[in-house]
């Protein structure tokens, strides 16, 4: 018997996996979670032999979530995002379900986990989770009056999705980027920014004051400008209070 917890920030995703699972009886669901923050918590609890874990979710990644375990279970990823086959595979991931999935590809993926188990390394895992951050640039070339000009990335103040592309505020200037907000929250090094909407991205040193608002938090940029932090992304915010 293996202990197993689904973590998928939508209920079609989590009923899935759960109806695919009543064909593998050996598979016990301890528990299910629907944003990163709570799988976190789930996984501590339980300890499961298994997680299937989808990637792009409220409050924490399925990247983050493995980062903050002390142990790491087996993980077969499950998500409609295919540019993070690599880095599932680099993290040694069982398999990596790209929804839409068939029960019969769901099969293949719960078959792997036997031969998985005779050669899984949980060391090797973490030592590939906890390896040193990439580097991430200290500058920028943005477009400026037709123009690409240097924007040093300490001097941004918010980013904020404007479509397919972003707004880049600096302290007293707006900047067009022609990658949209989630590209650009890949690139920008998580020690200095944080999504706080699906729409926006913080410079963490560039925030004067959070208030409560609803059920969210408003923030005041030192350029005067107001960013609202949503429900989904509050924990981040959370986790940098004491």
């Amino acid at each position: 018997m293996k202990k197993v917890i689904i973590v998928d920030d939508e209920r079609a995703g989590r009923d899935l996996i759960k109806e695919y699972l009543e064909k593998h009886p050996d598979l016990i669901i301890m528990g299910e979670a629907n944003n990163g923050v709570d799988a976190v918590k789930l996984i501590k609890e339980f300890q499961p032999d298994l997680v299937f874990m989808d990637i792009q979710m409220p409050g924490l990644t399925g990247f983050e979530v493995l980062k903050r375990l002390d142990e790491i279970p087996q993980i077969i990823f499950s998500t409609a995002y295919d540019e993070y086959a690599l880095d599932a595979f680099e993290v040694h991931a069982v398999d990596y379900l790209l929804k839409p999935y068939t029960m019969e590809r769901f099969n293949k993926a719960v078959a792997r986990l036997q031969i998985n188990s005779e050669v899984n390394n949980i060391n090797s895992l973490a030592e590939s989770l906890l390896k040193d951050l990439p580097d991430y640039p200290e500058q920028i070339l943005v477009n400026k009056n037709r123009k690409l000009v240097t924007l040093k990335l300490k001097d941004i103040q918010w980013i904020e999705a404007y479509g397919d592309y972003s707004k880049i505020h600096t302290l007293d200037q707006v900047f067009i980027s022609n990658s949209g907000i989630t590209a650009l929250e890949e690139r920008l090094n998580p020690k200095h920014f944080i999504r706080v909407h699906r729409s926006a991205i913080t410079h963490l040193k560039q925030i004067q004051t959070a208030e409560k608002y609803g059920k969210g938090y408003s923030l005041k940029m030192n350029n005067g400008d107001i960013v609202r932090v949503s429900r989904g992304y509050v924990d981040r915010l959370r986790e940098l209070m004491f």
